[in-house]
């Protein structure tokens, strides 16, 4: 501790008093201890001279009195200091010591960052941070240090922090498990493009869709693509194309060109990494160039290096696509060759093997001859009875015939509606009847009543 100002003309509080380098002869320690001064009622300036009644004060006494006045002084117990780190070091305890550097001076301040307030934060020897604490003795070595409890880096480093810290939840939730990722359509009819449409980043996958497959159509969600509300407005471009209810795509692509991590920034935001979790359709991210990992990179179901690398990624090339078709063909016809070699093979053999086992040809023509005159006679003899049975039954008919019975003599009378009179008493006189012969018909009419006819005699 240094020296304590000297009382006198310089204005200098009353109670200040001069410690001398070296204790006068005939100190007496012991008197000395018994006069303590309090702080707060300072005894008043003795006319003794100094040199003959100095007054003592303990260190503990006194490194506590400093460590009040700096807790009751409102600006070091809420400060914010901004700094380089230097002489970081990590305690086995999980206690971060480092002092904080002012690069514009020599000046610099010890801190302490315990562990339960540095959990999830990372600091490393010449990061550029801003830390919260308050001033504080560390009464063992009475140092001065600052009590960190917030610490935040600055510039790149603070975009790097924000970034690992969001990473860690977002993993935590689950976002980056691979097993969720889906693969890609093989053929896309239709591919949705969420990015500005005034940069080069659409011209340039238009280019690539033409050259590589023309059966692919694009659609166009356009967005901010850096800057505020880029963030928001990249996930809403997202979540129109999921909203498609015709002409919806079978494939995303999120693309942004190269820039700096400021300008890239709004890809690494949780509205956007939301927005690809939760899309129905398949996403491809392609932010900046090939060294630029987002957060959109790993939720995406697949990253793409560059915007125009997605599109290759997304469609085939139609060249390899004719090459592979012809060589399926090919393979194709040597299978059906072969197949057809196989099989005039195997019916030559068929062939070979059923004249062997088939009977001799004459021999077979000899029995299909006997077969077939025996067939013939069969044939006839159910022939001759068919025309035997006809016989009888057109002979059965004709003795049935009344023509037959008219040729015998007989005649049939019918009445005016022709209807056959079987009884004489069934005319009337004067009544039109029709006589029929076997060889005609003729009119007449009846005279008078029909007597009844006598029965002959037997004889």
């Amino acid at each position: 501790m240094g020296e304590v100002p000297r009382s006198g003309g310089g204005g200098l509080p009353a109670n200040s008093r001069i410690m001398p380098k070296r204790p006068p002869s005939g100190f007496n320690v012991r008197r000395a201890q018994q006069q303590r001064i309090d702080w707060d009622n300072p005894r008043p300036q003795s006319s003794e001279p100094a040199a003959t009644t100095p007054q003592s004060r303990p260190v503990g006494e006194v490194a506590r009195h400093i460590k009040t006045q700096l807790k009751a002084d409102p600006q070091l117990n809420d400060v914010w200091i901004e700094g380089e780190v230097r002489s970081f070091n990590r305690s086995g305890a999980g206690h971060y010591y480092f002092d904080l550097a002012d690069g514009k001076s020599d000046a610099a301040l010890s801190c302490a960052f315990f562990r339960r307030d540095n959990r999830g934060v990372a600091v490393q020897q010449g990061d550029q941070v801003l830390v919260h604490g308050s001033a504080d003795i560390y009464l063992p070595r009475g140092s001065l240090q600052i009590i960190v409890d917030d610490l935040r880096p600055i510039g790149e480093g603070a975009l790097q922090a924000e970034f690992e810290r969001l990473f860690r939840n977002l993993n935590a939730e689950g976002l980056f498990n691979p097993e969720r990722k889906r693969p890609l359509p093989p053929f896309p009819r239709r591919i949705g493009v969420v990015t500005s449409p005034s940069g080069a980043v659409w011209h340039d996958i238009q280019h690539v869709l033409s050259r590589r497959w023309p059966l692919t159509s694009l659609i166009l969600s356009p967005c901010l693509t850096q800057g505020a509300g880029a963030a928001e407005s990249i996930a809403e471009g997202i979540q129109r194309l999921n909203l498609l209810t015709s002409d919806e795509p079978d494939l995303i692509i999120v693309a942004r060109g190269g820039g700096s991590p400021e300008d890239l920034w709004a890809y690494n935001e949780e509205p956007v990494a939301r927005a690809i979790f939760a899309s129905d359709i398949p996403v491809i991210s392609a932010v900046g160039h090939e060294t630029d990992v987002s957060i959109a990179d790993h939720v995406a179901d697949r990253r793409a290096p560059t915007p125009s690398a997605a599109a290759e990624i997304a469609v085939p090339d139609r060249a390899e696509e004719a090459a592979r078709v012809a060589v399926l063909r090919q393979a194709v016809d040597q299978q059906i060759d072969s197949r057809i070699v196989e099989l005039s093979q195997q019916g030559l053999l068929n062939r070979e093997r059923l004249d062997r086992s088939a009977p001799h040809p004459p021999t077979m023509r000899i029995e299909l001859n006997r077969r077939s005159r025996e067939l013939d006679q069969a044939i006839e003899r159910q022939l001759a009875l068919l025309r035997a049975e006809q016989t009888a039954s057109a002979s059965r008919l004709s003795a049935l015939n009344p023509l037959a019975t008219l040729e015998r003599g007989y005649a049939i009378v019918s009445d005016e509606h022709g209807q056959v009179v079987t009884a004489a008493a069934k005319l009337n006189p004067d009544q039109d009847i029709s006589i029929r012969f076997a060889d005609g018909d003729i009119a007449a009419r009846t005279a008078s009543n029909a007597s009844p006819a006598k029965e002959q005699p037997h004889a």
